[in-house]
């Protein structure tokens, strides 16, 4: 272990200078949102913006390391034969370690955990947040041409983020901005030259599409190992809560966090192949290079790098006919004696892949988890029978789900509630799993039910005090039915309208139950109160929606006609509703499209107790036209059948209600038939203990309650 002595030694020598301190990225963002919301807009621009160059140089400064410390510390060679193993193999793994943490050290010039940000702060990064904030400051301080470049980057990244999209606007509407502005400050090399490369090819213009394409390559490989370097992170428990007791042993540790590594390598090719600002992407990334490059290259007349470029494409897919043909005739027009072989890059590329493949594979086969092989071309032969038994069955079973979901409508049970009509079925709606009832509500009950959003409404209630995210030409309010049992508490509403709300929501559960599920158990998961209004002065040229197409329980991908079940979208949900109370504006329909966002199938028109239920699956991408005057108001309900994921302010809100029974006592006759005729519905009554309490008001800000956990303050498309 002399070897080992004398490179920790040199490591600690080397480090004996440091180029400066980076200060953490996070703490530098919190400082400058601090300065954003103090309006010190100067202070949060510089914040901002040495935000980004820390994250920027922290990343930089990990992957610099991790190559050096490659050929430093390399694992290959060394110790001697007869030295015991664990030192042969741990030994080296504590050099790589310890060569890291002196290279970060020197770079960064302070303890690496201290530039171990929170996965929030991770998020904001990369998916641009700072650059909506700098934008905002750069315009304050009439910087336009630094406004508009940041708000471009944020935009490219976000292209469904209205706000963004109306300030943008606004922007190319000004005199002083130049085209030259809008500039992606985060612009990815590879994205910039394939995008190039693929016009000149389809314009027939092969020279110089083959100059963009192998720029291109080469930049999306270099891109690549920058991601492969930093999947060298720390461990991240998916169970922070996990006992003590249940930590994995030394060895099932190493394994995990070696697995989780391989994973993150795997998943790169993903990170390149998906452009800014979408979901999915580009299938087939690195061969679809080779593949327009041979082309291009036998357009061109040069069939020896069209050869070569052929040979590597026949690594991913070597039994590609039309590809296997186009060897052959490039064979015969070099010489059979010439020699053909792939890049030697694109060998490593592939050879690399499938041993990490394999590793997965065996670790999923015999240790457990799960992994979503990103690519297409992976050989059948590599992946465990059982695992592709198992694929067999998922996808068997996800057949028969679809089979039971159309077969469950045929034999949709009885309505449980006398004087509701179907109004349209799935077939009428062009689709599956689509209904609309009328007459769940009376008009008396809407008007109450109106009453107790303009007493309550709040804006952005419901979704942790933030304002609507779909559009800024409407003002959002809403009411979960805990805040509705707190305001009944507090006198500042009617308990009985504080009541109709559980009561309308419950009645409308049994509906959906008794048609799409009867016999299965569907829980709440989210109930709200919303209105949106269409905000004067603000509606002439207008072009967005009230709320964008998505689905409720997927991420909807409309290029890559899929959706994507996965957070952080509600996987959870299985059926949604709308329970509308007026229709006296103008705009606010239902439409449901195919998975393209843009082909409408159907439509539903709000009124008085009309109930539109559907499932949350891809089958239904829905979206709401602009309220362009007026104010639109509805009971938005979602269900799920897992009880996990039940509405758990729910539960807490029907206990206030009952506790409230048990407080009051009964009222006399007279009131009793004066409740009963301020009711006209036998549908929904009112109990008896519904007696207006006498005021108690808290402080102002008091009644905020904490929002159930599945909430989060984002905008659900």
């Amino acid at each position: 272990m002399a070897s080992l002595l004398c490179l920790l030694l040199a490591t600690a020598a080397a480090t004996a200078t440091s180029p400066g301190r980076l200060v953490p990225y996070d703490l530098l963002y919190a400082d400058g949102v601090r300065a954003y919301f103090s309006r010190d807009w100067g202070r949060a621009a510089e914040l901002l913006q040495r935000a980004l160059q820390s994250y920027a140089g922290l990343r930089a400064a990990r992957r610099a390391c991790r190559a050096s410390c490659r050929r430093e510390a390399p694992f290959l060679g060394g110790p001697a034969a007869e030295e015991p193993w664990e030192a042969a193999l741990l030994g080296r793994v504590l050099q790589r370690a310890d060569c890291l943490q002196h290279c970060l050290g020197r770079r960064l010039g302070t303890a690496t955990s201290a530039h171990r940000a929170s996965p929030t702060i991770r998020r904001d990064f990369e998916q641009r947040e700072p650059y909506n904030y700098l934008q905002v400051a750069f315009f304050q301080l009439k910087k336009l041409d630094q406004a508009v470049s940041a708000a471009h980057t944020f935009f490219v990244a976000n292209p469904q983020h209205l706000q963004m999209r109306e300030d943008m606007e606004k922007y190319r509407r000004m005199s002083g901005v130049k085209s030259d502005n809008f500039r992606d400050l985060e612009a990815t090399p590879h994205w910039e030259a394939y995008e190039a490369g693929v016009q000149h090819y389809n314009a027939d213009e092969y020279l110089q599409a083959v100059a963009r394409l192998e720029e291109s390559l080469r930049e999306a490989l270099s891109a690549l190992e920058e991601c492969r370097a930093l999947c060298e992170g720390p461990w991240e428990d998916e169970d922070e809560e996990e006992e003590e007791e249940m930590q994995p042993g030394l060895y099932e540790a190493i394994a995990a966090h070696y697995v989780q590594v391989l994973k993150c390598r795997q998943q790169c090719v993903l990170e390149i192949a998906t452009k800014p600002g979408r979901i999915s992407a580009t299938e087939d990334f690195i061969p679809s290079h080779l593949d327009l490059l041979q082309f291009a290259y036998d357009q061109v007349g040069n069939q020896a790098l069209a050869a070569e470029c052929a040979a590597s494409y026949l690594l991913f897919y070597p039994t590609d006919e039309p590809m296997l043909e186009k060897m052959k005739q490039y064979r015969t027009e070099l010489g059979e004696d010439t020699a053909v072989t792939a890049r030697e890059s694109i060998q490593l590329y592939v050879q690399r892949s499938l041993m990490e493949k394999k590793l997965i594979y065996y670790a999923v086969e015999h240790l457990g988890g799960t992994f979503n092989d990103p690519d297409l071309w992976t050989p059948d032969e590599l992946i465990p029978e059982n695992l592709k038994e198992k694929y067999r069955e998922d996808q068997e079973k996800q057949k028969q789900e679809t089979l039971d979901m159309e077969e469950s409508e045929k034999r949709a049970g009885p309505l449980p509630f006398e004087g509701i009509a179907v109004t349209m079925d799935s077939r009428r709606m062009n689709g599956t799993q689509r209904v609309v009832f009328d007459r769940v509500l009376t008009e008396s009950e809407c008007k109450d039910l109106l009453r107790l959003t303009k007493a309550a409404g709040e804006a952005g209630d419901g979704y942790r005090a933030r304002r609507s995210p779909h559009t800024p030409h409407e003002r959002f309010e809403g009411l979960t039915v805990m805040k509705a049992m707190e305001l009944a508490q507090n006198g500042d509403v009617d308990w009985r309208d504080a009541k109709l709300l559980l009561q309308a929501s419950e009645k409308s559960r049994k509906i959906i139950e008794s048609y799409f599920t009867p016999g299965k158990k569907l829980h709440f998961s989210f109930t709200h109160l919303v209105c949106r209004t269409a905000v004067d002065g603000e509606q002439e040229g207008r072009m967005d929606l009230s709320h964008p197409v998505h689905a409720d329980n997927c991420l909807l991908d409309p290029e890559g006609q899929e959706c994507w079940r996965e957070p952080p979208a509600y996987v959870y949900r299985d059926y949604s509703g709308i329970l509308y109370l007026n229709d006296d504006f103008q705009g606010g329909g239902l439409f449901f499209t195919e998975m393209d966002a843009v082909t409408v199938t159907a439509e539903v028109h709000p009124k008085c107790g009309r109930l539109v239920a559907f499932s949350s699956g891809k089958e239904n991408p829905h979206g709401v036209w602009a309220v362009s005057r007026g104010r639109r108001c509805a009971i938005a309900l979602w269900y799920t059948h897992s009880q996990e994921h039940a509405e758990q302010e729910r539960v807490k809100a029907e206990e206030l209600m009952e506790q409230r029974a048990v407080e009051q006592d009964q009222p006399d006759e007279e009131e009793r038939q004066a409740e009963q005729s301020g009711r006209s519905s036998s549908e929904l009554p009112v109990s008896s203990s519904g007696a207006r309490p006498t005021s108690r008001r808290h402080k102002p800000g008091s009644d905020r309650t904490q929002q159930p956990k599945e909430l989060r303050a984002r905008d659900e498309f």
